[in-house]
């Protein structure tokens, strides 16, 4: 294996590095920190119960520092694999309800998105390689320089794209921010407001999910057709 192709192999681990630290520091509290094992086994029982009222009664227990530790989740996730964004969007709604819920789920998607866009704007460019891997960099810049908002837009729609890459590799490319957000809040209103509608059922958010993310392709999928033929 030459240099260039284990540098390119140590980039694109990144994220699975510092996942792997969260999972290690995770399980060491866990067994050696009595109170925080026993915090984990409540948070875990609870929010894989589907009982929405357990959930919220749970979550409101935190108070104010409730809606900031979910958008401080939502930041921090952008740069773990451990922690997917579609379920602290539906952990915001089943605390909160459809609107509280949903209000939250937006502000944290506005501050998570802003944070990943100056990062990617005003840091190195080796940075974002080493944090997204080039593969995935060169991937989405030329999504992103084909089809502009649209990219960003379709990207937030569907649950199982890769929507905080996308934020980093907007800012890198210096797409503008006011563009950039507005893409971005058109495409994850849409998706806030379908799992508000089916996220009190956990087979039906599956299910709606699955759909729904077929849907946004076959739509980005027309949009590419009828742009080529346009031109």
């Amino acid at each position: 294996m030459t240099e260039r192709s284990r540098e390119k192999t140590s980039k694109s681990r990144l994220p699975l590095y510092l996942s792997i630290l969260l999972i290690v520091g995770i399980v060491g509290c866990y067994f050696f920190i009595p109170e925080m094992g026993q915090f984990m086994d409540t948070a875990w029982d609870i929010l894989t119960s589907d009982d929405e009222q357990r959930i919220q009664e749970w979550v409101s227990g935190f108070g104010w520092f409730g809606p900031i530790l979910l958008i401080l989740a939502m930041v921090v996730q952008m740069f773990l694999i451990v922690i997917p964004t579609i379920a602290l969007m539906v952990v915001s709604i089943l605390a909160y309800g459809p609107i509280w819920g949903s209000t939250i789920v937006l502000l944290a998607v506005f501050a998570a998105s802003s944070v990943g866009y100056f990062i990617g704007r005003y840091l190195s460019k080796n940075f974002i390689t080493k944090l997204l891997g080039e593969k995935t960099e060169n991937k989405i810049t030329k999504f992103i320089e084909s089809y502009g908002s649209w990219a960003v837009i379709i990207t937030r729609l569907n649950p199982f794209l890769s929507n905080d890459a996308i934020s980093f590799i907007a800012g890198l490319l210096k797409m503008g921010y006011w563009r950039f957000i507005g893409a971005t809040m058109v495409g994850i209103l849409p998706l806030t407001v379908f799992i508000a509608i089916l996220g009190k059922s956990t087979d039906q958010l599956k299910t709606g999910l699955l759909w729904g993310s077929i849907l946004s392709l076959l739509i980005f999928i027309c949009y590419v057709l009828l742009k080529k033929y346009i031109k």
